[in-house]
């Protein structure tokens, strides 16, 4: 399959993705693809990293690790491969924008290649399954991303292909800025091994953990509850 073999394929699908007409789902994407709306997932987070960690030392690795993943995500997605590869968004590309469903007016900047939303939700998410260790935390983040993912194709800012690769450089950054963590965090702190019920292996409280779950189911039926509103 040659590479316009790939590009029409991938028009395809976003078109795919893109094909509703349905004005609840509308006002309800348009909700959850903002990042306001999950700030109460990153106070979680938060409160989860200040409850479980012992020292200040700690807590602020953590919350310069979770800095790096954002700037190294957003940073070569925005200011690096869009501007150089120069891919039109599918909202604002010439030739094939009189197809896309443009929604509540919503084309972002020029160029989308490559979904910074995807790296800088990925990276997050892969990141705190790494540190956390939880299997339910793990897989709720990783939904939360694909599902933060998916609104960009609805609104047509994004091809399936920009999602792609934004999600396989979020999950290189979130990887490699977690061995980055255990490298520097093995220095400063004493080796602890949980094993308890009531904790993961890596010491967080599954309490804590539980609470981060429930903000995050909140904020879903919070967004639905006021895109039901809106509507």
């Amino acid at each position: 399959m040659d590479i316009q073999s790939l590009l029409e394929y991938d028009r395809n699908l976003l078109l795919f993705f893109n094909d509703s007409n349905n004005l609840f789902a509308d006002h309800w994407i348009t909700i959850l693809t903002s990042g306001f709306t999950w700030i109460p997932l990153y106070i979680s987070l938060l409160l989860l990293v200040v409850k479980n960690n012992e020292t200040v030392s700690q807590i602020l690795l953590i919350i310069g690790c979770s800095f790096l993943c954002v700037l190294f995500a957003d940073g070569l997605a925005d200011y690096i491969a869009k501007p150089f590869v120069g891919r039109w968004r599918p909202c604002n590309d010439p030739v094939f924008s009189d197809a896309v469903r443009v929604v509540k007016g919503y084309r972002g900047t020029d160029y989308g290649f490559f979904s910074a939303h995807a790296a800088n939700t990925f990276a997050i998410a892969v990141f705190f399954c790494w540190l956390v260790k939880s299997r339910v935390l793990s897989v709720a983040l990783v939904v939360w991303s694909l599902a933060n993912c998916y609104t960009r194709m609805y609104l047509g800012l994004h091809y399936p292909g920009d999602i792609i690769t934004g999600l396989a450089w979020g999950a290189v950054v979130g990887t490699g800025v977690y061995f980055l963590y255990l490298r520097i965090f093995r220095k400063i702190s004493p080796k602890n091994n949980f094993v308890s019920s009531q904790y993961t292996s890596s010491g967080y409280s599954l309490a804590d953990v539980d609470m981060v779950l429930l903000v995050l189911v909140l904020t879903v039926l919070y967004s639905i509850i006021r895109a039901l509103y809106v509507f």
